[in-house]
């Protein structure tokens, strides 16, 4: 494959779109959303959480960013994530991807991604 990840999801813009769609559905999926609604009126919070989702995304998918966030484990510390939540925003992501129409080999390279950072944010 010629193209990045990066690419493949459309660049920033693509990426942009995914996270807010990946956030939306955080906050309409009852399994998670008690950890997003809180942030639906902290405007100024949630957008910092989603300019390091999309700089973290771009950058871990060859993109050009800087990424000026947390690591994974300080970010998630004592979050006490379940891994029936992480499941729950694994499927979130997906949804998003769907909508926003990105392919299968890309997604499966998302996956992997998202597996690969499991074990930094499952009960930290």
């Amino acid at each position: 494959m010629n193209t990045t990840l990066f690419e493949r999801l459309g660049g920033r813009i693509g990426i942009s779109k995914i996270v807010d769609d990946t956030v939306e559905n955080h906050m309409n999926n009852t399994n998670i959303n008690a950890r997003f609604l809180p942030l639906k009126n902290e405007h100024e919070k949630l957008a910092i959480i989603k300019t390091h989702t999309i700089d973290f995304f771009s950058m871990g998918s060859g993109g050009p960013a800087n990424y000026h966030g947390r690591d994974m484990e300080t970010a998630h510390k004592g979050m006490n994530i379940s891994p029936g939540e992480y499941v729950h925003t694994v499927d979130d992501i997906f949804a998003a991807l769907d909508k926003n129409g990105i392919d299968e080999a890309a997604k499966k390279e998302v996956l992997y991604i998202l597996w690969s950072l499991k074990g930094m944010i499952i009960s930290k």
